[in-house]
């Protein structure tokens, strides 16, 4: 038996779950289809920018939010050989929130599923994979899944986002010309530190001598990034545990009474770092949103971002067009024509910094290596009010997204499930 709803969602990570909401606040019957059978999972983006968090005002779920325990970013620095530079000053953001919030992903995601559940439209189904793509000729009328369990069935739906991330299988199978890639000169491992009190707080990266690492506060933890060069994954991680604890010692100190605390390389977590972008977004019945369009680099966090004002104007453009059985290519491609330029104006910047910056820094070629100050960082020790272009860019973005008036709800504390 073929079940119906509405709209099909691949994928429960943040835009999918924003544009699910948003869409079954529309009234649209929505199914969200998630693989995993929770959202516990770790060294995911646990950033919640500022825009966002304007977005869960106008949602009602502010104060939902405000009970969740989080940390706020309010600086990201970088220490230099000459010494720490603030890179992105928050506090100097227009609007109400002037930081970031770090919050575990998996909290974040449940706050929304929450959300969601209060709306009668709204499913959302955990443990249950879209393995394949149904099609009426040319246009995709809907997807056929497997559970956890090995069940199987068919799902028919108006419409099918994909939200499934970086390595979508939807969009592979919805057979969209393949993405532009702008390539990367970097893969990051993911991995915990201990954090004590007195130390680093906010974000703080440290680059010299052909190394790059990001420490993010996470109260008793670092969430911590180590850059290393594009494709030495295998080879570095062959040199084992010790080395790689030198590594991290050797650039920045102090350190050295922690970095035991990573008892093998099994605990420390590659990101194949990835830049590229789809030159359509959509097919007939088909619509992606998120890394499944545009897949970012982890350069200043932002990915979560855009893929979460993605959803918003896709919520925001297609959900007349379902109700009224309107819904057409012209309609999916204006999503398109709405996200590119904040999409493109983000990516181009990420590029510059791994060209300029990253890339020379990695090889041990760059002035950085040999303890030279960038002109930006020279520019915002000069003008310090120059540290809010980066934070907005960051915290805000090139074109945020707004909730749309039928998606919007006086403030109110949801009941955690």
């Amino acid at each position: 038996m073929v079940e119906r709803t509405g709209v099909v969602v691949a994928g429960g990570g943040p835009a999918g779950m924003v544009c699910a909401l948003l869409l079954a606040r529309a009234g649209v019957e929505v199914t969200v289809l998630e693989k995993h059978g929770d959202f516990l999972r770790d060294f995911r983006g646990d950033t919640v920018h500022a825009s966002t968090l304007t977005l869960l005002d106008e949602l009602g779920l502010g104060p939902s939010f405000a009970e969740v325990p989080h940390q706020r970013l309010e600086r990201v620095q970088v220490q230099l050989d000459s010494g720490v530079q603030t890179m992105g000053d928050m506090t100097r953001l227009p609007g109400p929130h002037k930081h970031i919030a770090i919050v575990p992903q998996w909290d974040f995601l449940d706050l929304l599923a929450d959300a969601g559940r209060r709306e009668p439209t709204f499913s959302l189904r955990m443990s249950t994979e879209v393995v394949d793509l149904v099609r009426d000729g040319g246009r995709v009328t809907g997807v056929r899944y497997r559970t956890a369990a090995g069940e199987t069935g068919e799902l028919a739906a108006d419409l099918v986002v994909a939200a499934d991330g970086r390595y979508s299988g939807v969009r592979d199978r919805a057979g969209l010309p393949a993405a532009r890639s702008f390539g990367s000169p970097m893969d990051v491992w993911w991995f915990r530190l201990p954090r004590r009190p007195g130390d680093v707080a906010n974000a703080t990266g440290r680059f010299s001598g052909g190394s790059g690492l990001v420490l993010i506060d996470r109260g008793d933890y670092f969430q911590t990034a180590f850059l290393i060069r594009k494709g030495t994954d295998r080879v570095l991680r062959e040199e084992g545990v010790e080395a790689f604890r030198r590594r991290l010692v050797a650039l920045v100190p102090w350190l050295a009474d922690r970095v035991g605390a990573i008892g093998s390389m099994d605990e420390v977590k590659l990101l194949d770092v990835r830049l590229d972008r789809l030159p359509r977004w959509h097919t007939d019945g088909l619509l992606c949103i998120g890394d499944a369009a545009h897949a970012m680099s982890p350069i200043g966090g932002v990915g979560i971002n855009l893929a979460v004002q993605d959803a918003v104007a896709a919520a925001r453009i297609v959900a007349g067009p379902l109700r009224r059985g309107e819904l057409t290519p012209r309609v999916l491609a204006g999503v398109r024509r709405r996200r590119w330029f904040p999409t493109a104006v983000v990516q181009a910047v990420q590029r510059r910094i791994q060209d300029s910056f990253l890339a020379p820094t990695l090889a041990g070629t760059s002035g950085v290596a040999r303890g030279d100050v960038p002109l930006p960082v020279r520019l915002m020790r000069r003008f310090p009010r120059l540290q809010v272009v980066p934070a907005y860019l960051v915290a805000i973005g090139p074109l945020p997204e707004h909730a749309p008036g039928f998606a919007r709800r006086a403030p109110e504390r949801i009941e955690r499930s």
